[in-house]
């Protein structure tokens, strides 16, 4: 069925980043990683990561950039992505105070429009990036994460679906990634424990079928795989970033 090129989220190695960014992104390209999602510039400005990114071979795929800093300077902020050259920026993740049920949350359905203006202008578009907190039920009784996308249109707020925060409400990626096949530009991998508290692992060390995740992203028109661990217990963040790689090699990926 053929591959998606893959990338990694700084995040995962955001310590090595911050010591030494432009040594950390040599390394992870030669892992054998196509691509980066940045959560931050570590320092630099954005002419410097876009130059870095170019000279070690990387494709600056997205960036999670905070609803807050498009709120404080929305012009700014993403004029700076597309000096990086970045097609896509994610709102990764949303305060309690943000959350649905809040004024803060219904603030920032109706600001989302303006981003993705914002963004197009720029030749970028806007991606939501889940966690769990999305699976709660609304007062209609469907997933917040869904009402957030019935109620924002298609061509304003695409879907970055982390696959493990689904698992760990116990749904199915691979079935729940169909409901949004063509809406799903890029998917995240990311690997846990089954048990409680949940443990951050490496991809195949954990409980996730990608297999079956990744023959889905390439069913649903997604672009690419971003591979992302928020912790690491049982190796390094590097060492873990090169297991992951590895076994998406091993898949043929």
């Amino acid at each position: 069925m053929g591959t998606l090129p893959v990338a990694l989220q700084v995040y995962t190695i955001r310590e090595v980043a911050e010591k030494d960014f432009v040594k950390a992104m040599q390394d992870v390209k030669k892992m054998g990683y196509d691509g980066v999602e940045l959560a931050g510039l570590y320092g630099h400005s954005p002419e410097e990561i876009r130059d870095c990114l170019k000279e070690i071979g990387l494709t600056p795929i997205s960036a999670h950039v905070a609803y807050q800093e498009f709120v404080r300077d929305l012009q700014g902020t993403v004029k700076s992505y597309a000096t990086i050259g970045c097609r896509y920026v994610a709102i990764p993740y949303l305060l309690e105070e943000d959350r649905y049920g809040t004024e803060r949350f219904e603030e920032m359905m109706n600001y989302i429009p303006s981003i993705a203006k914002a963004c197009k202008e720029e030749g970028i578009t806007l991606l939501y990036h889940n966690h769990d907190f999305e699976f709660l039920k609304t007062t209609e009784g469907e997933y917040v994460l869904d009402y957030m996308y019935q109620t924002i249109p298609a061509d304003e707020l695409q879907m970055e679906l982390d696959t493990c925060w689904v698992k760990v409400v116990d749904i199915n990626p691979s079935e729940y990634m169909k409901k949004y096949a063509g809406r799903l530009p890029i998917v995240h991998l990311k690997d846990f424990t089954g048990a409680r508290p949940i443990e951050f692992r490496a991809l195949g060390r954990g409980v996730q079928n990608f297999p079956s995740i990744l023959e889905e992203a390439i069913r649903g028109g997604s672009e690419w795989v971003v591979v992302e661990q928020d912790s690491h217990t049982e190796y390094t963040a590097l060492e873990d970033v090169q297991i992951s790689r590895e076994y998406l090699k091993s898949l043929g990926w």
